[in-house]
């Protein structure tokens, strides 16, 4: 048995099957001394089995790494370096080593001195390979035996480029950076303009291959990534760079010309520093501008460029000469329908631009309270594509009530001084503080970017604990198929932008988002966008975690989105977030209700649902006249007992009243003693700590909280630790302040029999009663009809 190979490995293959690894060691080490000539027999063994040429791992590689062990300890066992049969085994094992798998290559190259054999048979059999159109296991073979200096990098690398195996081309040129140069030449000249690549590809005609992959715009990718990821020098490849500032430009006069959305110094100052004093790009320019219908505009452009009067169309001309003459800008205010866009809630002064170490002192024991939540974001200028993570130029920090802008390019040098490491252990000490909830949009990419500006917080994304990404919960939002209230397809809001109009009624105001952040001091439509961006993060967060059923989301948002930062979910507890159990069409079919919409989904939600079923409202009016709009159309009048009496966060109509011993005893037999953190309701959201001890204030008119429902029987309670009501649903104990258990005028409280979610009477009740007042005496004849459906998703 011992001198028959393929013997032997049948006897390892049974305790390979049984993965009794110290058996099989044993074996193999015997069957070795047993051998005659153990390399051969090797060679023998792979010859007769097809096992190692599949995926994953096989005995004959774990053979080949055992027996190169057993050679490195007695090193006696193998033939002397440079004999005759040495040099025959070598020719053997190159033939297989262009078909092994990577587990296999590195103890067939040691084994058999693979390293240290003539070069020139090698590179022969590499040739061999070639010439018989197998360009695949030529380039890996001579990977394998690292014969790229003797090769021909261009020979090897354009028939594996034009079968769209980029992959086994860059594992080629991997290590050998005069090889990468050549490489990146290659692929930009066949960027150039007017470049045909079937004309290289008829150099090989036997061969299938995948040109549709090999487009400039492709290709552009691909050596833009590569020039990032070796560090080469971008002139290397002039073609790729000029298709890509061509592609800017493009970019950049659509958002100007079309979209309107750059302000104009912004724009002239991204044009002038991408054209240059390329003549090309020049000449480009001048086309797009000119092939713009707005001769206004596109003068207004020209002269912001100091573009030449004479290569303009003379309609342009005509207007340029107008514009100089008047000294006028022919442009409306861009700030123009600033209502149609979120508005930062707080006061110019409490926006705080930080650029020195004492600054962040001042102000560090705000920015890393416990227990509090922040929202961050970043800005940089924008690459336009040019590959690379751009440098973050300002880190906006939102707490409740203020917005701290940290200039990043102050704070973060020199290396090694007084700010920097100041800067550096704060942010550490913010991410890594498990207590403070940050809030983000794709927070992973934020960091990273700031991980590559500030060195220090290289590891800013394995520091950051306790934070809740806001892309994820918008994936969720679209994945349950909710309509989206006005958005228009590609033409509408994206991203965040998206996220906040859906949540908020209005989208973020981009115009800035172009401009340029190199600049100092920076503008202030610069530093009022930057802190809306933050600040945006807290007010989505805030409304999200009052009405989570009302976007799909469970009613422990917080908690349930930390799951993937350490934490893990107790045994009962909600996963992160749930799905919508039907759409809203399939509510109103089944319930006979009526959806109210203000987006483009009007129509398609109108065909499914049938006549005088769906109304669209109009977003761009206030809340308080979409009221009006709705109650016009519907001829209904809402009274008093109306106000709250559907739960505004799972729209259910079914109350239980708790005495407030009741709610107290609860409460504490939960483990909230001291009262939550701050995220629950009133009758919704109605006191704050600072009234307690006061009785609540009376409504107008003598308005007070009082739907129709029964008392919390001991027997409405499945269990009391938690506590769960019949029906399986839990109280949110959570969101009761210990401050209201205290507040003497205070006698009982609401739960929802649907959510579990709790109220109480407060002055917000009043205030709401007293705006709905105002609505119906703006609405005339309004009279008593039969009770109109509840909108699908909203409280009546």
């Amino acid at each position: 048995m011992g001198r028959d190979p393929l013997l032997f490995l049948q006897t390892l293959q049974t305790l390979w099957s049984t993965q009794e690894l110290g058996q099989l060691r044993e074996e193999a080490q015997r069957g070795f001394a047993a051998l005659e000539d153990p390399l051969a027999a090797l060679l023998d063994m792979l010859d007769g089995s097809r096992g190692w040429r599949g995926k994953g791992p096989s005995l004959e590689a774990w053979v080949a790494r055992e027996l190169k062990r057993c050679l490195q300890a007695q090193p006696c066992l193998g033939p002397a370096r440079g004999s005759p049969g040495l040099k025959q085994l070598q020719a053997r094992a190159v033939k297989l080593l262009a078909e092994s798998p990577p587990g296999l290559v590195e103890p067939l190259v040691s084994i058999f001195q693979l390293q240290d054999a003539d070069r020139s048979p090698l590179l022969a059999d590499v040739h061999r390979l070639h010439q018989e159109g197998k360009f695949k296991e030529a380039i890996v073979l001579g990977t394998k035996l690292r014969l790229q200096a003797d090769l021909d990098v261009e020979k090897m690398c354009i028939p594996l480029l034009l079968q769209d195996k980029a992959d086994l081309v860059e594992r080629y040129v991997d290590g050998f950076p005069d090889l990468q140069r050549r490489l990146l030449a290659l692929m930009d000249s066949w960027c150039q303009p007017g470049f045909d690549i079937r004309v290289v590809a008829r150099r090989y005609p036997q061969t299938t291959l995948r040109l549709e992959r090999l487009s400039p715009r492709a290709l552009g990718r691909q050596v833009l990534r590569l020039l990032e990821q070796h560090g080469l020098d971008p002139a290397l490849c002039p073609n790729v760079v000029t298709q890509q500032r061509l592609a800017a430009l493009r970019y950049l006069c659509y958002k100007r010309l079309v979209e309107r959305s750059v302000p104009r110094e912004s724009w002239a100052e991204h044009v002038q520093g991408l054209v240059g004093q390329d003549q090309g790009l020049q000449e480009q320019l001048l086309q797009l501008l000119a092939s713009h219908d707005d001769a206004a505009l596109v003068a207004q452009c020209a002269l912001d460029l100091l573009l030449p009067e004479e290569r303009l169309p003379a309609s342009v001309a005509a207007e340029l000469r107008q514009l100089r003459i008047q000294e006028r800008t022919a442009e409306a205010p861009l700030e123009d329908g600033k209502d149609d866009y979120y508005q930062l809630p707080i006061s110019r002064e409490h926006l705080h631009f930080l650029a020195l170490w004492e600054d962040l002192a001042r102000h560090q024991e705000e920015l890393l309270q416990p227990g509090r939540v922040v929202g961050v974001d970043l800005e940089w200028r924008p690459s336009f594509g040019a590959g690379g993570r751009p440098r973050a130029l300002l880190m906006q920090v939102a707490v409740e009530g203020r917005v701290f802008l940290l200039d990043l390019p102050r704070l973060s040098s020199p290396a090694g001084g007084q700010a920097p490491q100041a800067f550096s252990r704060l942010v550490s000490r913010l991410l890594a503080d498990p207590s403070i909830t940050k809030l983000g949009y794709g927070m992973a990419g934020d960091l990273r970017s700031l991980g590559a500006s500030c060195p220090a917080l290289a590891q800013a994304e394995k520091q950051l604990q306790g934070s809740v990404d806001l892309l994820q919960v918008h994936r969720q939002m679209r994945a349950a198929d909710r309509p989206a209230p006005g958005v228009d397809g590609a033409a509408g809001p994206r991203g965040l932008s998206l996220l906040v109009q859906q949540v908020l009624g209005k989208p973020l105001d981009k115009m800035q988002q172009l401009s340029n952040w190199d600049r100092r001091p920076l503008g202030e439509g610069q530093l009022v966008y930057a802190a809306a961006d933050a600040y945006c993060l807290l007010e989505v967060y805030w409304a999200l975690c009052r009405e989570p059923a009302r976007f799909h989301l469970s009613g422990d948002l917080a908690r349930s989105l930390r799951l993937g930062h350490g934490e893990r979910a107790g045994a009962g507890e909600l996963p992160p977030l749930q799905k919508a159990s039907a759409s809203p069409q399939q509510v109103a079919r089944r319930e006979g209700r009526i959806i109210l919409t203000s987006g483009l989904p009007y129509h398609k939600l109108r065909a499914q649902v049938g006549a005088g079923r769906c109304l669209s409202v109009d977003c761009s009016l206030k809340a308080r006249q979409q009221a009006t709009a709705v109650i016009r159309h519907f001829n209904v009048r809402v009274t008093h007992s109306d106000i709250f009496s559907r739960c505004q966060a799972c729209n259910c109509h079914q109350y239980l009243k708790v005495s407030k011993d009741v709610m107290k005893q609860l409460v504490w037999l939960s483990g909230h003693p001291e009262g939550p953190s701050g995220t629950g309701d009133e009758a919704a959201q109605i006191e704050d700590e600072r009234e307690t001890g006061s009785a609540p204030e009376e409504a107008p008119g003598g308005c007070a909280y009082d739907p129709s429902c029964r008392w919390l029987e001991e027997e409405d309670l499945q269990s009391r630790v938690p506590a769960r009501l019949g029906n399986g649903t839990r109280l949110q104990l959570s969101g009761v302040p210990a401050g209201v258990l205290r507040r003497p005028g205070l006698r009982h409280f609401y739960c929802c029999t649907g959510c579990g979610k709790v109220f109480w009477e407060g002055s917000h009740l009043g205030r709401v009663a007293e705006n709905f007042r105002e609505v119906l005496e703006g609405v005339p004849g309004s009279r008593e009809p039969s009770r109109a459906p509840s909108p699908a998703g909203s409280p009546s």
